[in-house]
Protein backbone atom coordinates (compact mmCIF):
# COMPACT_ATOMS: atom_id res chain seq x y z
CA UNK A 1 0.00 0.00 0.00
CA UNK A 2 1.08 3.40 -0.82
CA UNK A 3 0.05 7.14 -0.59
CA UNK A 4 1.55 8.05 -4.41
CA UNK A 5 3.78 10.82 -2.47
CA UNK A 6 7.51 10.23 -4.39
CA UNK A 7 10.49 9.96 -1.93
CA UNK A 8 12.75 10.10 -4.35
CA UNK A 9 13.58 9.69 -8.46
CA UNK A 10 15.37 6.31 -9.46
CA UNK A 11 17.13 5.43 -12.89
CA UNK A 12 16.89 1.95 -14.63
CA UNK A 13 20.69 1.13 -14.86
CA UNK A 14 20.26 -2.06 -16.64
CA UNK A 15 17.33 -4.17 -17.87
CA UNK A 16 16.92 -7.76 -19.65
CA UNK A 17 14.66 -9.25 -21.36
CA UNK A 18 14.07 -12.92 -19.87
CA UNK A 19 11.28 -16.02 -19.96
CA UNK A 20 11.32 -15.16 -24.04
CA UNK A 21 10.61 -11.56 -23.43
CA UNK A 22 7.79 -11.82 -20.67
CA UNK A 23 10.09 -10.68 -17.99
CA UNK A 24 11.93 -7.89 -17.06
CA UNK A 25 14.70 -7.63 -14.93
CA UNK A 26 15.46 -4.41 -14.06
CA UNK A 27 18.44 -2.78 -12.15
CA UNK A 28 17.44 0.82 -10.46
CA UNK A 29 19.68 3.32 -8.86
CA UNK A 30 18.03 5.12 -5.99
CA UNK A 31 19.42 7.07 -3.17
CA UNK A 32 18.05 4.79 -0.27
CA UNK A 33 19.80 3.64 2.22
CA UNK A 34 20.51 0.09 0.89
CA UNK A 35 20.41 -1.13 4.58
CA UNK A 36 16.44 -0.31 5.00
CA UNK A 37 15.93 -2.08 1.44
CA UNK A 38 14.51 -6.09 2.12
CA UNK A 39 14.43 -8.76 -0.43
CA UNK A 40 10.93 -8.81 -1.01
CA UNK A 41 9.99 -5.53 -0.24
CA UNK A 42 7.91 -3.76 -2.42
CA UNK A 43 8.76 -0.46 -4.20
CA UNK A 44 6.32 1.43 -5.89
CA UNK A 45 8.31 2.50 -9.81
CA UNK A 46 5.89 5.09 -12.14
CA UNK A 47 2.91 3.56 -9.94
CA UNK A 48 3.83 0.14 -10.75
CA UNK A 49 4.25 -2.19 -7.49
CA UNK A 50 7.71 -4.02 -8.11
CA UNK A 51 9.30 -6.82 -5.29
CA UNK A 52 12.47 -6.33 -4.76
CA UNK A 53 14.45 -9.32 -5.76
CA UNK A 54 18.47 -7.83 -4.77
CA UNK A 55 19.41 -4.68 -3.74
CA UNK A 56 23.06 -3.77 -3.10
CA UNK A 57 25.84 -0.54 -3.47
CA UNK A 58 27.86 0.42 -6.30
CA UNK A 59 30.22 3.03 -6.61
CA UNK A 60 28.61 4.54 -3.55
CA UNK A 61 25.31 4.02 -4.93
CA UNK A 62 22.35 2.36 -3.98
CA UNK A 63 20.73 -0.22 -6.25
CA UNK A 64 17.79 -2.71 -6.22
CA UNK A 65 16.37 -5.40 -8.99
CA UNK A 66 13.01 -6.14 -9.68
CA UNK A 67 10.96 -8.27 -12.13
CA UNK A 68 8.29 -6.96 -14.35
CA UNK A 69 6.23 -9.68 -15.49
CA UNK A 70 3.76 -10.01 -18.63
CA UNK A 71 1.23 -8.39 -16.97
CA UNK A 72 3.00 -5.00 -16.09
CA UNK A 73 4.53 -5.16 -19.44
CA UNK A 74 1.30 -5.26 -21.34
CA UNK A 75 -1.09 -3.00 -19.27
CA UNK A 76 1.40 -0.02 -18.24
CA UNK A 77 4.03 1.66 -19.53
CA UNK A 78 6.98 -0.92 -18.44
CA UNK A 79 6.42 -1.54 -22.04
CA UNK A 80 8.49 1.26 -22.74
CA UNK A 81 11.22 1.29 -19.51
CA UNK A 82 14.99 1.00 -20.95
CA UNK A 83 18.03 1.71 -19.50
CA UNK A 84 18.34 5.44 -18.56
CA UNK A 85 14.16 5.53 -18.09
CA UNK A 86 13.60 8.12 -14.84
CA UNK A 87 10.91 5.99 -12.44
CA UNK A 88 9.02 8.09 -9.41
CA UNK A 89 9.65 5.92 -6.47
CA UNK A 90 7.97 5.17 -3.44
CA UNK A 91 8.39 2.74 -0.28
CA UNK A 92 5.64 0.78 1.00
CA UNK A 93 3.56 2.78 3.48
CA UNK A 94 4.31 1.58 6.94
CA UNK A 95 2.07 2.33 10.25
CA UNK A 96 1.77 5.05 11.56
CA UNK A 97 3.34 7.28 8.44
CA UNK A 98 1.66 10.50 7.71
CA UNK A 99 -0.76 9.48 4.85
CA UNK A 100 -0.04 12.66 2.79
CA UNK A 101 -1.72 11.93 -0.71
CA UNK A 102 -4.05 9.08 -0.57
CA UNK A 103 -4.67 5.51 -0.58
CA UNK A 104 -2.94 3.87 -3.25
CA UNK A 105 -2.72 0.01 -4.52
CA UNK A 106 0.54 0.86 -6.74
CA UNK A 107 -1.53 -1.55 -9.18
CA UNK A 108 -1.72 0.55 -12.25
CA UNK A 109 -5.00 0.25 -14.48
CA UNK A 110 -3.79 1.20 -17.47
CA UNK A 111 -2.46 3.71 -19.68
CA UNK A 112 -3.27 7.76 -19.85
CA UNK A 113 -2.17 9.70 -22.75
CA UNK A 114 -1.13 13.47 -22.16
CA UNK A 115 -3.17 15.44 -24.98
CA UNK A 116 -1.98 19.36 -23.89
CA UNK A 117 0.69 20.95 -21.60
CA UNK A 118 0.13 24.46 -20.43
CA UNK A 119 2.82 25.92 -18.81
CA UNK A 120 1.76 28.79 -16.36
CA UNK A 121 3.69 30.70 -14.14
CA UNK A 122 5.61 28.29 -12.17
CA UNK A 123 3.18 25.77 -12.92
CA UNK A 124 2.04 22.98 -15.62
CA UNK A 125 -1.14 22.03 -16.70
CA UNK A 126 -2.12 18.89 -18.12
CA UNK A 127 -5.15 17.43 -20.00
CA UNK A 128 -5.19 13.89 -20.79
CA UNK A 129 -7.39 10.98 -22.21
CA UNK A 130 -7.76 7.84 -20.82
CA UNK A 131 -10.25 4.85 -21.74
CA UNK A 132 -14.04 5.26 -21.09
CA UNK A 133 -13.63 2.27 -18.81
CA UNK A 134 -11.65 4.50 -16.76
CA UNK A 135 -13.04 7.51 -17.06
CA UNK A 136 -16.26 6.56 -15.21
CA UNK A 137 -13.88 6.78 -12.28
CA UNK A 138 -12.55 10.06 -12.04
CA UNK A 139 -14.37 13.09 -11.01
CA UNK A 140 -13.91 16.57 -10.67
CA UNK A 141 -11.41 17.33 -7.00
CA UNK A 142 -11.33 13.57 -7.14
CA UNK A 143 -8.12 11.66 -6.47
CA UNK A 144 -6.36 10.25 -9.28
CA UNK A 145 -2.49 8.36 -9.40
CA UNK A 146 -0.65 9.28 -12.71
CA UNK A 147 2.98 7.52 -12.83
CA UNK A 148 3.00 6.72 -9.16
CA UNK A 149 2.04 10.93 -8.00
CA UNK A 150 -1.23 11.43 -5.92
CA UNK A 151 -2.70 14.17 -7.78
CA UNK A 152 -6.18 16.23 -7.34
CA UNK A 153 -8.24 16.19 -10.32
CA UNK A 154 -8.87 19.56 -11.79
CA UNK A 155 -11.62 19.33 -14.54
CA UNK A 156 -13.35 16.45 -16.08
CA UNK A 157 -14.87 16.06 -19.72
CA UNK A 158 -15.99 12.45 -21.14
CA UNK A 159 -13.04 10.63 -21.23
CA UNK A 160 -10.25 13.82 -20.73
CA UNK A 161 -9.17 15.31 -17.43
CA UNK A 162 -6.95 17.70 -16.07
CA UNK A 163 -4.87 18.17 -13.26
CA UNK A 164 -2.71 21.07 -12.10
CA UNK A 165 1.02 20.76 -11.12
CA UNK A 166 2.72 22.26 -8.24
CA UNK A 167 6.63 23.96 -8.80
CA UNK A 168 7.40 21.21 -5.63
CA UNK A 169 6.08 17.83 -7.50
CA UNK A 170 7.29 19.74 -11.11
CA UNK A 171 10.63 19.30 -9.12
CA UNK A 172 10.72 16.90 -7.27
CA UNK A 173 9.58 13.80 -9.62
CA UNK A 174 9.41 13.23 -13.58
CA UNK A 175 6.46 14.94 -14.23
CA UNK A 176 8.65 17.97 -14.84
CA UNK A 177 9.56 16.33 -18.14
CA UNK A 178 6.20 15.55 -19.21
CA UNK A 179 5.18 16.61 -22.94
CA UNK A 180 1.85 16.22 -25.34
CA UNK A 181 1.87 12.44 -26.45
CA UNK A 182 3.64 11.25 -23.62
CA UNK A 183 1.88 8.15 -21.97
CA UNK A 184 1.76 7.99 -18.29
CA UNK A 185 0.48 4.93 -15.88
CA UNK A 186 -2.72 5.78 -14.24
CA UNK A 187 -4.47 4.18 -11.13
CA UNK A 188 -7.76 5.38 -10.37
CA UNK A 189 -9.15 6.05 -6.88
CA UNK A 190 -9.79 2.79 -5.00
CA UNK A 191 -12.38 4.36 -3.06
CA UNK A 192 -14.54 5.09 -6.80
CA UNK A 193 -13.93 2.09 -7.83
CA UNK A 194 -15.87 0.60 -4.54
CA UNK A 195 -18.12 2.85 -5.11
CA UNK A 196 -19.07 1.93 -8.68
CA UNK A 197 -19.60 -1.45 -7.39
CA UNK A 198 -21.52 -0.77 -5.05
CA UNK A 199 -23.93 1.36 -7.45
CA UNK A 200 -24.31 -1.88 -9.49
CA UNK A 201 -24.78 -3.96 -6.92
CA UNK A 202 -27.94 -2.23 -6.10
Amino acid sequence: MFTGIVTDVGEIASLKPVAQGQLHRMRIACRYDQSTIADGASIACNGVCLTVVASGVDGGKTWFDVDAAAEALGMTTAKHWATGTKLNLERALKIGDELGGHIVAGHADGIATIEKRDDLPDMARFELRTTRELARFIAAKGSVTLDGVSLTVNTVQDVTFSVLIIPHTLNVTTLGAWRAGSEVNIEVDLMARYAARLSEMK
